[in-house]
């Protein structure tokens, strides 16, 4: 006859069950919590295949931006290739000027680089740029590739389109994270998390200040511009 189980043991099996139950949660809430946060990071990036363009537009940056634009260039993805962005204090140099002695370093003819040297602060203004370019262009813009990082590529995208209307066809080109000092997993990085953060502000921001205000709210918007 199998002995009755003890209060003692009764109690082993449910401290047991209880943790495990405790365990399985905090995993799955762990799990989704990754899921989740990489769908806030993923939100911001516009990532599609890329077909060919008339034009290649480098948002300002640093040079990984140019470096992409180029090989974009080489592979025949448009025959121009178009930097705007005015001085930089930053970096200490025209993005115009550097962009075109970084291309005509890597091989690209001068006929195939555009610049436009116009102060600008903000994606907005970098738009309204190639579109003063397209208007005066001898041969006819359709099309468009847009360089930028991958987070800000949601709020460009915004931006060129309400810019540029619905006769310009726009395409994203994201430089891939792994030549950037940004990372998809963007919660398990410092500067990643500062970017991530940035964008959705940004996004906020010109959606209020180029589609939702007028009058003294939007000059007021105006004065905050920034990239």
């Amino acid at each position: 006859m199998n002995p009755r189980p003890t209060q003692k043991a009764h109690s082993t099996a449910g401290r047991v069950v209880l943790l495990a139950a405790i365990a399985t949660v905090t995993i799955a809430a762990f799990l989704n919590r990754e899921q989740i946060l990489m769908q806030i990071g993923n939100y911001l990036v516009v990532d599609e295949p890329v077909g060919r363009a008339d034009i290649i537009h480098v948002i300002a940056g640093d040079d990984y931006r140019t470096d992409y634009a180029i090989e974009l260039y080489r592979n025949g993805s448009a025959p121009m290739v178009f930097y705007s962005g005015g001085w930089c204090t930053e970096h200490g140099y025209y993005h115009g000027a550097h962009g075109r002695e970084r291309s005509l370093a890597a091989g690209i003819p001068a006929g195939g680089i555009a610049t436009d040297e116009a102060t600008v602060t903000s994606t907005y203004m970098e738009a309204q740029r190639l579109k003063a370019w397209i208007d005066q262009s001898p041969h006819p813009v359709r099309s468009v590739i847009v360089v930028t990082d991958a987070f800000s590529t949601r709020r460009t995208s915004w931006v060129f389109h309400w810019v540029l209307g619905n006769e310009i066809r726009v395409q994203m080109a994201p430089v891939p994270f792994d030549r950037t000092p940004y990372r998809q997993q963007w919660w398990k990085d410092a500067g990643s998390r500062a970017y991530v953060r940035d964008e959705y502000s940004k996004l906020a921001y010109n959606l209020l200040r180029y589609r939702l205000s007028s009058g003294w709210l939007q000059r007021w918007l105006a004065s905050l511009d920034t990239e």
